[in-house]
């Protein structure tokens, strides 16, 4: 019951990283029915380019060997050297369709989901080995379907099958007159179409069916949103911790900021909304730069702090608001506003040098 319940809980589609977590466990979309298409193509493929050669090999072998057979010793030694030929010609015949099935596996894995190898798969499952959950396994909605499914593909083969085959009776009352090896053509010759009708089925087939395997696998891989949550905390970290980092790294930044005011040369303000102090050493510094800027709360607290280290203020709403949205802490102003903080700094520096002359 819970655990139908979780499952119906699970509406988030996965995310790449539970994706990326069960294919390193082996655990991705893949018919079955794509390996069966792919050992018919290699079937195809050695029936309708080598099935001539072999047959034609054959017959001769066969041939010459029933012809000479009342002439053969039967002694061990020549049985045992007929039993070698025999098995080292079978195991040549064998051997390149053994590789075209085994590179053509593969392939099918590939066209699948790509190049995989993972130990997780290879570990044996002990709970396979339990006769209840073999039991469940059985008469599971997964084994009904696929036996279905079966039950299915076989007809359809068998029906395209016997649509090849029937025309072909007809000439059946022919084929005690037929020579050998035009017997052997014309069996290869309806091999090679009844496979050539299969593997078109078959391709249909693993298309329908890997199409519905990714339905499914998708669909056993969906998260609660609880999941979703936690995957997110652990990958990006808690919004609540990292709101809390935040927050202090801002703290810091405007501790460093309102460290820096008492050596700014001016404060533009507008007066009360925005604050913005600039600093400017002609003899080191290209263009003046703001050191420190602030609203409301933060811009008074800018002021407060240059007056208490006699910083000249000077109010100028325009430049003030201009400076505060367009230039950032520990940038020098732009060109176009060269001129209106000329102008201010300007009178700043006459200011103060009218104000050393009376200091003394």
């Amino acid at each position: 019951m819970a655990e139908d319940q979780d499952e119906s809980q699970k509406t988030e589609d996965p995310t790449s990283r539970k994706l990326s977590q069960a294919r390193e466990k082996g655990q991705v979309a893949q018919s079955q029915e794509v390996k069966h298409f792919f050992v018919l193509m290699g079937a195809l493929l050695l029936v309708g380019l080598f099935a001539p050669f072999i047959t034609r090999r054959a017959v001769e072998e066969l041939g010459g060997f029933l012809t000479n057979l009342h002439t053969i010793p039967t002694d061990v030694g020549t049985l045992h050297q007929m039993m070698s030929d025999g098995i080292g010609t079978i195991t040549l015949v064998m051997a390149l369709p053994l590789i075209i099935f085994i590179f053509l596996a593969i392939a099918a894995a590939v066209v699948q989901f790509g190049f995989l190898f993972t130990a997780d798969s290879m570990t044996p499952d002990l709970g396979k080995l339990n006769p209840l959950e073999g039991v469940k396994r059985l008469f599971s909605l997964k084994s009904v379907t696929e036996l279905l499914k079966g039950i299915v593909k076989i007809g359809a083969v068998a029906a395209v099958t016997a649509l090849v085959i029937v025309p072909e009776f007809d000439g059946l009352d022919t084929l005690p007159g037929v020579h050998a090896d035009e017997f052997m053509s014309l069996v290869w010759k309806l091999a090679l179409r009844i496979l050539i009708a299969v593997t078109v089925l078959m391709a249909l087939v693993a298309m329908v069916d890997f199409a519905y395997q990714k339905h499914v696998f998708m669909k056993q891989q969906r998260m609660t949103k609880q999941e979703v949550k936690d995957e997110f905390k652990q990958t990006e970290g808690d919004p609540k911790v990292k709101g809390r980092i935040r927050q202090i790294r801002m703290q810091r930044a405007r501790k460093r900021m309102m460290a820096a005011v008492p050596q700014a040369d001016v404060v533009v303000t507008n007066p009360t909304h925005f604050s913005v102090a600039l600093e400017y050493k002609p003899e080191s510094m290209m263009a003046p730069r703001v050191v420190a800027k602030g609203m409301d709360h933060l811009a008074l607290k800018i002021r407060e702090v240059a007056e208490e280290h006699d910083v000249a203020i000077v109010e100028n709403p325009p430049l003030a608001r201009a400076l505060y949205r367009n230039v950032e802490v520990d940038e020098d102003i732009p060109a176009e506003h060269y001129k209106a903080v000329a102008e201010v700094i300007s009178y700043v520096f006459k200011m103060q040098h009218r104000a050393m002359p009376r200091a003394r």
